[in-house]
């Protein structure tokens, strides 16, 4: 699964320099793919759909900070827990329940962001 800001964020920035893949961002603020992570140029997700990892991307949220899914690994690989919930002081950053992925999968979309092997 990954992490997601709820309504309840008091916008205070706590969590954004926390996450190790650049995976959230301001009220607002497009992203990209390439922010973060080694990922550069054509991005193939198969199926025939590729995107520039340097293209911006719309902002999930204009209101609150938002994290991007396909971005997020819940901090596995990095640290024992999403550190953006272990900062967050209103306890905003909960798991989104839309988004659902095991541990081995988290693993490998780190080394995909990252370019392990």
């Amino acid at each position: 699964m990954a992490i997601k800001i709820t309504d309840e964020c008091i916008n205070c920035g706590a969590c954004e320099p926390e996450c190790p893949n650049n995976a959230i961002y301001d009220a607002g603020q497009p992203w990209k793919f390439s922010e973060g992570t080694a990922l550069r140029g054509i991005i193939d997700f198969g199926g025939g759909d590729t995107l520039d990892a340097d293209e911006a991307q719309s902002a999930i949220s204009d209101e609150v900070y938002y994290i991007v899914s396909d971005k997020c690994t819940e901090c596995v690989g990095f640290h024992d827990e999403p550190q953006c919930a272990a900062v967050c002081p209103v306890d905003c950053c909960v798991d989104d329940e839309d988004v659902r992925e095991s541990n081995e999968e988290l693993l490998a979309k780190k080394a995909w962001l990252h370019q392990e092997a």
